[in-house]
């Protein structure tokens, strides 16, 4: 099948490398280019592509304004095309959680216009056309739920890829201020992770940052990953007490950092103490952590197929039998802080 791509950016460069990239694939067709949100709108409308990409730092409309309308009334799979500044990696960061199901960096790391990309634009837009939308009823637990939390547990690890910022704003708004300390690793650019961390502290009542090397892991926080060259782990010391682990290697189930690589240091330093949680995206990275996991006593969470943008990393942990519940994501917290149904 082929996958139908409308372009909107309002630099005429920009929309002529993007076009000439996936222009080489046999798979994409890129359907119409638009320079701003007032043709990109028209052209939605009248092509109905199956993927967009999205410029979010245009002149009238921006594109954070056009991506929240886009997905209100007409919701399609959005690819952010985002600048490496300051300015750009927070909209990216509001963008995904808004629904957009990547971010395409428009520079290298060097801030040179990257005009080569080894295909990493054209998976991005296979893996955005398996797409399915979904807005789940939010339910917030009751306050004496939120002060019920159980204290046997001592660490909670998530997992999470495509359509996982705008998942984990929902998740992480039901957790307590005084919550287990909690590792997360989202599949996503690494530039963009202290961004994104950042919007998802105004989510979340327990403060959520930027996991470092040996940094202390404590209750009410929240830890997310954002070293490109290395995988988040737990160590548990002579003592007990909880680190962050920032260990360098190869991709695990093809990602750096890996959903399994943190699963994995959970069950291997912490048995049935700990909680695993996998969230939507595509592939199977967390699939034989959550396994190891749930083997090593753990309690361990899928989120169930309607609530996921993408169900494949659940799908995969599910067909392991390495999830005890699966859940919507509205209920994820509670069964995570309370193991209650």
């Amino acid at each position: 099948m082929t996958i139908r791509v409308l372009i909107i950016d309002d630099s005429p460069t920009m929309r002529a490398i993007l076009l000439a990239r996936l222009r080489e694939q046999h798979d994409i067709e890129v359907v119409g280019t638009a320079s701003d949100a007032v043709e990109g709108r028209e052209m939605i409308k009248r092509l109905d592509p199956d993927v967009v990409t999205l410029d979010i730092e245009m002149p009238g409309m921006n594109g954070l304004d056009f991506l929240e309308k886009i997905m209100t009334l007409r919701p399609t799979p959005v690819i952010v095309v985002s600048g490496m500044t300051r300015d750009g990696s927070e909209a990216t960061a509001r963008a995904l959680g808004l629904g957009a199901v990547d971010c395409y960096a428009k520079y290298d790391p060097e801030g040179r216009l990257a005009l080569h990309d080894g295909g990493e634009l054209a998976a991005m837009v296979r893996a955005a056309a398996q797409v399915r939308f979904h807005r789940p009823v939010l339910r917030a637990l009751a306050e004496e739920s939120r002060r019920s939390i159980r204290r046997d547990t001592r660490l909670i690890a998530i997992g999470s890829s495509t359509g996982g910022v705008e998942a984990l704003q929902v998740l992480l708004r039901d957790f307590a201020g005084d919550c287990p300390p909690t590792l997360i690793v989202q599949h996503v650019n690494p530039r963009f992770a202290p961004a994104i961390a950042r919007t998802l502290d105004q989510a979340c009542p327990a403060r959520v940052q930027v996991a470092g090397q040996d940094m202390p892991l404590r209750a009410g926080n929240v830890y997310l990953a954002a070293e490109a060259d290395c995988h988040l782990t737990v160590r548990a010391g002579p003592t007990g007490a909880l680190h962050a682990r920032l260990r360098r290697g190869e991709p695990v189930s093809g990602h750096i950092p890996s959903v399994d690589a943190l699963f994995a240091s959970a069950a291997a330093e912490l048995g049935g103490g700990a909680v695993g949680i996998l969230l939507t995206g595509m592939g199977q990275d967390g699939a034989r952590g959550l396994l190891a996991m749930s083997r090593a006593g753990a309690h361990t969470i899928a989120q169930d197929e309607d609530s996921c943008t993408v169900f494949g990393m659940p799908r995969a942990a599910i067909s392991l039998g390495a999830a005890r519940v699966v859940a919507p994501l509205d209920r994820i917290a509670r069964h995570a802080l309370h193991q209650a149904a």
